[in-house]
Parts: structure tokens; sequence; C-alpha cells
């Protein structure tokens, strides 16, 4: 069966169109940024992390949130052109940046000290498996950072509708359907692995802090890898 046209246009649209849609459309722009505040706030400029791997960096945007030192930093994403979107816009001899499938790393046990995935979870298949390899590669003490959003929350569907949602249909690019394609793992059962695996996770909920998915846009959650 052929794929469908619409997700191809989209697939193949997404790096060049992807800031436009999420980083600089008002009301989006500043939903998205709260996002990466949120497993950010914690760090200081005093802090510092040797080796940092981003899974799922897309056109490189969580970088500028980042306030603590390090001294290499791997972005990596399947998508070759947001690669090479977040390459233009970032000069800092510091990164790296490598074409991967976040689900399947290939590096040794215990390389990172910090490995960050924003907006990542939601998009794969296995997650329970993905966490135990990203968890490989992390080295006991390390942390891991995570952001998913609250879909399928009420506040979600509302910010969903007010957002990105018409920026879509403007193109003539029928949205539910990309989303149902997108995001193939809800927020419920996402933060009921992270609980699982990272009992001693630590959780912040955006843009109001009580634990609550419905009031909720964005959840962060920061671990101290234990091995």
């Amino acid at each position: 069966m052929d794929e469908d046209k619409d997700w191809i246009f989209y697939s193949e649209n997404f790096a060049k169109n992807y800031d436009n849609f999420n980083y600089e459309q008002g009301l989006q722009q500043y939903c998205m940024s709260l996002s990466h505040k949120l497993i950010e706030n914690k760090f200081t400029t005093k802090d510092y992390f040797g080796k940092v791997l981003e899974i799922g960096c897309g056109t490189g945007e969580h970088l500028k949130f980042v306030k603590h030192d390090f001294k290499e930093y791997t972005m990596t994403d399947f998508d070759s052109e947001a690669l090479s979107v977040a390459k233009s816009k970032i000069d800092d001899k510091r990164i790296q940046y490598m074409v991967k499938d976040g689900a399947k790393l290939q590096f040794s046990d215990n390389t990172f000290d910090r490995l960050i995935a924003v907006h990542v979870l939601e998009h794969i298949y296995e997650p329970h498996i993905v966490l135990k390899e990203w968890k490989r590669v992390i080295r006991g003490g390390g942390v891991l950072s995570v952001v998913i959003p609250t879909d399928p929350g009420l506040m979600w569907r509302l910010g969903r509708r007010l957002g990105p949602r018409r920026a879509l249909l403007k193109k003539g690019l029928p949205y539910d359907y990309i989303m149902a394609r997108e995001h193939v793992n809800s927020c419920y059962h996402l933060v009921s692995l992270l609980r699982y695996y990272f009992p001693n996770g630590v959780e912040s909920w955006s843009p109001f802090k009580v634990p609550f998915l419905d009031m909720n846009l964005f959840l962060g959650f920061n671990v101290i890898v234990e091995k």
C-alpha cells in the first residue's frame, strides 16, 4: 500500500517548517519555551556535565535553554535535514551532530553524564525498551532529563486547537491525522513508565505545578541514574 501523500509532504517539509510552526508563533512560542525550561530550571552556570547527549534534537532549539557548562554536547536526530538546520543556527565547536535512531544508540555503556530528550518519547513505539537503552549509555550518577506533552489531557487538547493546529490546517494539512501518527504514546502511559523505571525522579509540571495532567501542558522529568 502506498504511503499517504499528506504524510509524505509533511515529512519531507518537516525540517524547514518546524521552527515556524512551533517557535515563531506568539502563544505557541511561549508555551514551547516553557516546556524547554522545565528540565533546565534546576541547573545553573555553576553546574557541569562533561559529555551530554541530546536525543531527537530536531532543529536544535533546546540548547539555548541549557544553563550548565559542558565539555561535549552531541545532538542526534533521525532527520538529517533537521540536523542541518540545527547546525546552521548554532556556532559552538563543542557541539557534534549525528544522525541516530534514538531507540538504538551505538554508544558504549556509561558514556554520557547527561541525556536530554525533549518531546521525543511520545513519538516512540516501544518507550519501555527505549528508556532502558537511554539508561544504558548514562553513567551511574548521571542525569536523565525528559519532557513530554500532557497529550491527551484537557489543557493540551485546548492548546492544540489554539496553536499549531490552525497553522497546519492553513497549509492544507490534516493536523489531527498527522498528530495521530506522530503522538503514538499518551502522557498517562509515559509518566507511568518513567515512575516505574526511575522511582527517584523529580517531576515538574507546566504551566501549573500540581501533578495533574488535565491542568497542564507539559511534564518535565529529571532523575539521577542509579546503577
